[in-house]
């Protein structure tokens, strides 16, 4: 179906509300959202009084004198989008990609309201500068590469890990799925992966229907609830120094676990909480995609034509600043990898892989199948993830 410039189009149901710089436009039909400057806007509503497309573009191209304005290349771009409904009175057909159903409808809004409020807000703040307070004063709290291994057996450490690091990543879930309950949006989990970790992730599509300042409590609410498990194990460490090994070892283990996944929010080029924090405050949109093809312009000496259109006017610098941040994330991953991931797979792999030169009704033995299968499972789970994300791509 052509669209010429003497064609009346009709949209599908949408909303527009204004945002910090521009606007954002919610295709009710598909719950899609998609930002649009003000000159997409004015268009949009000529287009909703049944103007004819070179009319306004004329109108458009006086208002909007130093903007480039091409009514065909954004009729065909809301063409893409699925946001035209008809053109010249003939139904447009669609074949959208149906949408994995949202959940957690079961969970009131009152229940999200208890735990995000204007009252606790500010004490997730407090808690967190307390903890920081808390390192400050005892800094041999802080987390050891030695603090994974609570017991002598390798595949009890793993299998403990395993466990508390899936425990507090659903509880750090549970954070953001409160804080959109607390705003009646629905939401659903699903398996991700950050680099080479396995994670659950919230689905935050639904945020688009909220203000900025709304949005960043949603995105936090997975480190107000870190917080909160992290102040617990740093106090029962403070209140209980000489209780049993096991208590301690489980305190130093979730105080590792913990501590090591908020630093990893700062490596906000793996689109981590933070990152989508930055993005909101800053009002400048798609970010990451924007400091890749930074990147090659300037490291490359690469220029994408591309480039010139996702990256709205005055958001250069906000860009740049992101670009430095995103390979002070890169320095950092490096750093907590040498200094506790690797020397942690170095050590087991010396104590389990003579395990194998054991016979089999030797606990070494069993010790290092077990720990082998785990990872297996791990390996697994990390190439499923992979291969979601490329399908999806």
């Amino acid at each position: 179906m052509n669209i010429t410039l003497h064609s009346r189009i009709k949209l599908v149901p949408i909303k527009i509300r204004k945002d910090k710089k521009h606007y954002i436009v919610e295709d009710k039909l598909s719950s899609e959202f998609y930002e649009m400057p003000e000159v997409c806007i004015d268009a949009i509503n000529l287009i909703n009084q049944s103007e004819r497309l070179e009319e306004i573009e004329r109108v458009l191209k006086e208002k909007f004198k130093e903007e480039e304005v091409n009514l065909l290349d954004f009729a065909e771009q809301l063409l893409e989008l699925d946001l035209i409904d008809s053109i010249d009175d003939m139904k447009v057909e669609k074949q959208q990609n149906q949408k994995d159903k949202m959940g957690f409808l079961w969970i009131s809004p009152k229940v999200g309201k208890f735990f995000f409020n204007k009252f606790t807000l500010p004490l997730y703040g407090a808690i967190f500068i307390l903890n920081i307070v808390i390192f400050i004063m005892n800094p041999s709290l802080f987390p050891h590469r030695e603090d994974i291994f609570v017991f002598d057996i390798m595949v009890g450490n793993v299998f403990l890990w395993l466990s508390f690091a899936f425990l507090f990543v659903l509880f750090h879930e549970l954070g953001h799925i409160l804080a959109l309950r607390a705003q009646n949006l629905p939401t659903k989990l699903e398996v991700s992966h950050r680099m080479f970790f396995i994670v659950l992730t919230t689905d935050m599509s639904s945020v688009w229907k909220l203000t900025s300042k709304e949005r960043n409590i949603l995105f936090l609410g997975g480190l107000s609830f870190d917080s909160i498990l992290l102040f617990v194990s740093l106090i029962l460490q403070l209140l209980f120094p000489n209780g049993h090994w096991v208590l301690i070892g489980l305190m130093h283990l979730a105080v590792f676990d913990v501590v090591l996944r908020m630093l990893f929010q700062c490596c906000i080029y793996m689109k981590t909480d933070l990152y989508f924090v930055f993005e909101n405050v800053s009002g400048c949109y798609n970010l990451m995609e924007n400091a890749k093809q930074t990147f090659r312009q300037k490291f490359l000496l690469f220029k994408s034509k591309s480039s010139e259109e996702v990256v709205f006017s005055g958001e250069s610098k906000i860009v740049f600043i992101y670009s430095l941040f995103y390979f002070l994330g890169v320095i950092l991953t490096v750093v907590l990898y040498f200094m506790y991931y690797i020397p942690e797979v170095i050590y087991a792999a010396k104590k389990l892989l003579p395990g194998f030169q054991q016979p089999p009704t030797s606990l070494l033995f069993w010790d290092a199948l077990v720990f082998s299968l785990q990872v297996s499972i791990f390996i697994f789970l990390l190439l499923y993830s992979w291969r979601k994300k490329y399908i999806q791509n």
